[in-house]
């Protein structure tokens, strides 16, 4: 059996924005046609005179000359910028012309959309600090180029302290696989950053914009281009883990199974190898898409729209991590896969933390290294959002640098890191514990 992925074609968009690059910086743009004739996954000018301007009597000076240079340049980028935004513009209204036809006028999905306004405004001000830190920080590289397809960008978060090759995480954001974006990352990527760690937060097509296909096909790109240039940022391409949250984690998983597959033979290899991730961490996910699709629908992300992100009822399956895993095709590909740590709320409604238990205990019984950590009383946005917001502790981000950290420096397996976390975690407050459901520890 073999995990394929049909392409689907986007939508046009100006893709004029500039390639950043530690030595060199171009500019990129597709057409539609252009990418019809691509396959799924790909393998990884001199100064001209001015011989009439020579022959006038008055000379212009080297300072006035950059001067004029420099104002030229900021004109163009600016008549650049305006125009990608004016294209950005028409093309967000256009998909949310579509999206709404998709949606109709179902009184669940515009409740769920007044709370989330809801929900942001109140966190505005935490978000306005962390959206100046975005925009003005020196830590951070927006909007790298690492594909030809529309929105293959990605964000780096960097450690302010350059003292060797740092650890690197590539994440991909949630948001229903309707309203991700990499700037959704900021926090994770800064906290984590804060810790030492290169973050890389990877954009990928949305849904109208693209299908489940199209959003593993970007998410792989952008993990092909962090395995085999994050060493220029000042990363450690020997140190990448794989972090995806919500329908990101859904994302991440089936991306990096996809690629276990290829390496077993079954389709050509690419430009990067599952053997370069360390440890993926699953945020909150859902990995049965056969048993969410109902719960979805009830939650206001109607059944046919979600069907439509798919690829329709009958692909269910293929787009189901914990239900790929158990066919007999792939068993090879269980091997390759790296240390799989899922997190999840007991008290997440969004997804409900049993996602997380089966596709676990799933992976358990093919003899995958698989681990779960469930947190007490959390929600879908706890862990991710109202944690970090809030400041001091982070069980989670502490979770993941420990695993990130303490398994190569002090050698110690995932279950000792978790008894330490775990009985600090209790002398400095009794009323909240850490539950790690496959790895329990008696008090």
């Amino acid at each position: 059996m073999s995990l394929e992925f049909h392409p689907h074609t986007p939508s046009p968009q100006s893709d004029e924005e500039e390639k950043a690059s530690p030595s060199s910086t171009s500019s990129s743009a597709s057409s539609p046609a252009a990418e019809d004739a691509r396959p799924f996954l790909r393998p990884s000018a001199s100064a001209a005179g001015g011989g009439g301007r020579s022959r006038r009597r008055r000379t212009v000076s080297e300072p006035s000359l950059r001067s004029l240079s420099s104002h030229t340049s900021r004109g163009r980028s600016f008549g650049r910028d305006v125009g990608h935004a004016a294209a950005e513009t028409f093309l967000l209204t256009r998909l949310a012309i579509t999206l709404l036809r998709y949606l109709g006028v179902g009184y669940r999905w515009i409740t769920k959309f007044l709370a989330l306004i809801f929900y942001a405004t109140l966190l505005t001000p935490g978000f306005l600090q962390v959206g100046y830190y975005y925009f003005f920080s020196s830590q951070v590289r927006r909007s790298i180029i690492y594909g030809d397809r529309p929105r293959n960008r990605l964000d780096l978060y960097l450690p302010t302290k350059v003292d060797g090759l740092k650890p690197v995480v590539a994440f991909v954001t949630g948001g229903a696989w309707i309203i991700g974006y990499k700037a959704w990352g900021a926090l994770l990527g800064r906290r984590l950053a804060e810790r030492g760690i290169v973050v890389a937060c990877i954009d990928y097509r949305n849904f109208p914009q693209g299908t489940i296909s199209d959003m593993v096909e970007d998410a792989s790109q952008g993990i092909s281009f962090v395995c085999n240039n994050i060493g220029s940022y000042g990363g450690d391409p020997n140190r990448i883990y794989l972090i995806g949250q919500s329908a990101g984690a859904h994302i991440a998983a089936l991306t990096i199974l996809d690629q276990a597959i290829k390496e077993c033979g079954e389709r050509e290899c690419t430009s990067w190898s599952v053997s370069q991730i360390k440890a993926y961490f699953g945020i909150s996910g859902g990995y049965n898409m056969l048993e969410l699709v109902d719960h979805f629908h009830s939650r206001g992300l109607y059944r046919s729209i979600f069907l439509s992100i798919m690829e329709g009822e009958q692909n269910l399956w293929r787009f189901s991590p914990e239900i790929l895993v158990q066919d007999s095709s792939v068993k090879h590909a269980i091997s390759l896969l790296p240390h799989v740590i899922l997190f999840h709320g007991t008290s997440d409604q969004s997804i409900p933390s049993t996602a997380s238990k089966k596709f676990v205990d799933t992976l358990h019984s093919l003899g995958a290294k698989a681990d779960i950590v469930l947190f007490e009383g959390k929600t879908h946005t706890d862990l991710f959002i109202q944690d970090p917001l809030r400041g001091g502790k982070d069980e989670l981000l502490e979770h993941i640098a420990a695993v990130i950290y303490g398994a190569r420096s002090q050698n110690k397996s995932l279950l000792e890191i978790h008894v330490s976390i775990t009985r600090w975690w209790k002398t400095r407050s009794r009323s909240r514990r850490c539950f790690w459901c496959s790895m329990c520890v008696s008090s």
